[in-house]
C-alpha cells in the first residue's frame, strides 16, 4: 500500500529547491491532520502526474482557472494515496486510462503558495504537491472543461509555454530529459 510518509522519507530530491520543497511537505504531514482535504486551512497535499511519451514529448495543460501551462492534477479530497489521486486526475482532466509510471514511485516535489481568492472564499494556503511520470504509448486524450487547451509538445516547446517562475514545472522537464538519455 502507497504511503506517501514513507515515500518522501525514502525519495532524493534533484537539487536545493527540491529538497527545501521536500523538507517543508514532510514538515506538514508530520505536524498536521487532514493534510488531505482542503479544509485544511494552511494547506493541503495535491497530486498531478507529468505525462509523456519514450520519444521527447509533453501533454500539456493549458490550465482554465491559472491561465498557465503545467502538468495534470488536482486535490487529493480526502485520498491519502497521492498515486491513485494523480491517477483519477488524469483520467478526469485528459481522458487517459492506459498509461504506466515511468518511475517506481514519486517524480517531483513541489510546494507553492496560492494566493487568496475572494471568488472561493479561501485565504491564502499552500499546496504541498506529489506529481507523478506517467508514460504513454498513444497520443490520444479528451479535453476537459477544466482546460483552455491540451497539447503534445516538444521539450523545447514545453520550456518555451511553462512559467519562467514555475521552478517545479522546469525541474520536472529537465528530469524528463535525464529519463530519456537513461533510455
Amino acid at each position: 500500500m502507497f504511503s506517501l510518509l514513507e515515500e518522501l522519507k525514502k525519495y532524493k530530491p534533484f537539487d536545493k529547491r527540491e529538497k527545501k520543497d521536500l523538507n517543508k511537505t514532510l514538515h506538514f504531514l508530520e505536524n498536521n491532520s487532514n493534510c488531505y482535504d482542503r479544509s485544511n486551512k494552511i494547506g493541503h497535499i495535491t497530486a498531478g502526474a507529468f505525462i509523456c511519451d519514450k520519444s521527447g514529448n509533453i501533454l500539456l495543460n493549458h490550465h482554465k482557472k491559472s491561465g498557465m501551462w503545467f502538468q495534470f492534477g488536482g486535490h487529493s479530497d480526502g485520498e491519502e494515496n497521492s498515486l491513485n489521486v494523480a491517477r483519477r486526475e488524469v483520467m478526469e482532466e485528459a481522458g487517459i486510462t492506459d498509461f504506466m509510471l515511468g518511475k517506481d514511485s514519486i517524480f517531483d516535489v513541489a510546494v507553492m503558495k496560492i494566493p487568496y481568492s475572494a471568488k472561493k472564499n479561501e485565504p491564502e494556503h499552500w499546496h504541498y504537491d506529489i506529481n507523478f511520470l506517467f508514460i504513454v504509448d498513444n497520443h490520444n486524450y479528451e479535453i476537459s472543461n477544466e482546460s483552455v487547451e491540451i497539447k503534445w509538445v516538444t521539450i523545447n516547446e514545453a520550456l518555451s509555454l511553462v512559467d519562467k517562475r514555475d521552478a517545479g514545472m522546469i525541474r520536472m522537464i529537465d528530469k524528463y530529459k535525464s529519463f530519456l538519455e537513461k533510455f
